[in-house]
């Protein structure tokens, strides 16, 4: 059992992610940098010149980086395929929970094209429920990331807070900025609640009475 699995970052054994993630380095834990941003080049480096490169899992070794940087950091607890309460078919790649807005959650993509505009989506599906929800598109495509930053600044993005380069040094300045929040666990969701709620008890003890 690899330590993706052991925390859960991975579900199931066997998996060709998992497994080439961790002949990448022993051990996440152990791996020494200076930046966040570093710590993604250096895997992300490792990933694309190991011998048993494929570029289908490009998008799943990424995100694997992503969290174990996000744990590395002490962004815990962290929550991976990730599902909120009243947003319905939805599926976040990775969140965390604040006590002063809510849910913020981290979309990964290696490269965008047009996969932006699913990630705005999600973001705006995220807003309406938690208005104050935070929503973040990581990539490692600087030109793309780019032409993206410009459509928020337009307003055709309106759900993605912003675009960054995950191993660049932005990436950094999200991370220290992030770590101004307070992570707590999310709150258990009532559907309902009054103070004036009638019960089959209480109509059975009026009666008996």
């Amino acid at each position: 059992m690899t330590i993706l699995n052991q925390l859960g970052i991975t579900v199931g054994k066997g998996k060709k992610g998992d497994k080439l993630f961790d002949e990448l380095f022993p051990n996440f834990l152990d791996l020494k940098y200076k930046t966040p941003s570093e710590y993604v080049s250096k895997y992300w480096e490792l990933f694309k010149t190991h011998k048993n490169y494929n570029s289908n899992l490009n998008g799943k070794i990424f995100e694997y980086i992503l969290a174990t940087v996000l744990i590395r950091e002490k962004f815990l607890p962290l929550y991976l395929s990730a599902k909120v309460a009243f947003v319905p078919n939805v599926t976040f790649d990775i969140m965390v929970y604040t006590a002063q807005n809510g849910p913020i959650c981290f979309s990964a993509k290696t490269s965008l094209r047009e996969r932006y505009k699913q990630a705005d989506l999600e973001a705006i599906a995220l807003k309406y429920v938690h208005r104050r929800s935070l929503s973040y598109l990581l990539t490692l495509e600087e030109n793309e990331a780019k032409n993206v930053k410009k459509k928020i600044e337009t307003g055709d993005v309106i759900g993605i807070n912003d675009v960054v380069v995950a191993n660049s040094s932005e990436f950094d300045d999200l991370i220290k900025d992030l770590k101004k929040f307070k992570l707590s666990d999310p709150p258990t969701v009532k559907v309902i609640e009054s103070n004036q709620i009638i019960t089959a008890d209480k109509l059975k003890f009026i009666k008996n009475k």
